[in-house]
């Protein structure tokens, strides 16, 4: 065993403060990580606040973490030490199922074991996140960052960047078709940058006029604001695909308005109720195809690291003192943020 150092919550109303716990010892298939950032997701606080249920305390939160491999065990093939890695949302699964025979372990049928706010597979350890200065992980459940990447800007690419390419991936995202992505925030600013990389064209589709300068910057070739009659109807039965990356309830029925004959819109950032309900007309009318998705598995997430590695792509981020993430989540709750925090743990010991 070895002792970490991070910082944790105790309960769901409590901040989060210094915490000391024990990582197991580096096994024959695992490599340690020595954690020089570590990216804030909006999930972090939901977990810690316990909007879905199911939190366990204490909770590390972090699952966009990026370091330097400091040891690996007998069986490693694929990192030695000195190597940059990263490590997203999820450190196991059941590894025998039909979806992590086909290396899509985040719909593993007997659930993935989360990075943080889960337990160690067989086990009741609890898994703690990269809010910590090293972490032990299996090595399929690592990934090769490239020394090229701006890495604390790489971070959240281990969980907003692959949660937004692995659809458009999926779905064939390219040249000759018109994306629009819904929402500019930590997720939809990785949609434009990655969909305008595969050679699409790209609209930001905004509530708020005044990002449109911003989603221009990142790539957009047009803006287009939901709340302009005129502009929606401009832009009826057009899009190949929509990337909805707005993390609330909200109603969808607008946006199906917008998609071709046959044509999907998939959802990313909402896992509670669509309110008002989806109307049976945005389906039915035109064929149209509502859909979710959920990061990717590990053979996609190196796929998107290398792509990002090849295109230069990486988060706009905020790096902070650990000493601030209470403030930085207070800010993160009020989306005072463009577009993600890191943070830079050598601030640990500091």
């Amino acid at each position: 065993m070895s002792l970490a150092h991070g910082y944790a919550v105790h309960d769901q109303t409590a901040p989060l403060v210094p915490f000391s716990f024990e990582r197991r010892p580096v096994g024959a298939d695992d490599v340690r990580i020595q954690i020089l950032y570590s990216g804030i997701c909006h999930s972090d606080l939901h977990q810690a606040r316990d909007d879905w249920g199911g939190a366990q305390f204490p909770m590390v939160p972090g699952h966009e973490i990026i370091g330097r491999v400091t040891e690996v065990g007998a069986n490693v093939t694929r990192f030695k030490v000195g190597d940059f890695a990263g490590v997203g949302c999820m450190v196991d699964s059941c590894r025998h199922c039909d979806a992590c025979d086909h290396d899509l372990e985040q719909y593993c049928e007997k659930g993935p074991t989360y990075t943080y706010n889960s337990k160690e597979r067989g086990s009741d350890q609890l898994t703690f996140g990269g809010y910590s200065d090293h972490i032990v992980v299996e090595q399929r459940f690592v990934v090769k960052v490239a020394d090229t990447l701006d890495l604390k800007a790489a971070a959240p690419l281990l969980c907003a960047g692959i949660t937004t390419y692995s659809p458009l991936r999926h779905w064939k995202v390219g040249p000759g078709q018109k994306v629009g992505v819904i929402g500019l925030g930590g997720l939809g600013h990785m949609g434009v940058k990655f969909a305008k990389a595969m050679g699409a064209t790209v609209v930001m589709i905004t509530t708020t006029p005044e990002k449109g300068a911003d989603a221009k910057r990142l790539g957009a070739d047009e803006v287009l604001v939901s709340r302009d009659p005129q502009q929606m109807k401009a832009h009826a039965n057009s899009f190949d695909f929509l990337l909805n990356t707005i993390p609330v309830s909200h109603d969808t029925n607008p946006y199906m308005q917008l998609l071709k004959r046959d044509a999907t819109m998939c959802l990313v950032g909402v896992i509670t109720e669509l309110d008002p309900p989806l109307m049976g007309s945005s389906v039915i009318f035109g064929r149209k195809h509502v859909t979710g998705s959920a990061i990717g598995g590990m053979a996609e997430t190196q796929e998107m690291m290398d792509f990002c590695a090849e295109h230069n792509i990486v988060s706009d981020v905020e790096v902070i003192d650990i000493k601030t993430v209470n403030e930085a989540w207070a800010r993160m709750a009020k989306n005072d943020v463009r577009y993600r925090f890191v943070i830079d743990m050598a601030t640990l010991a500091a």
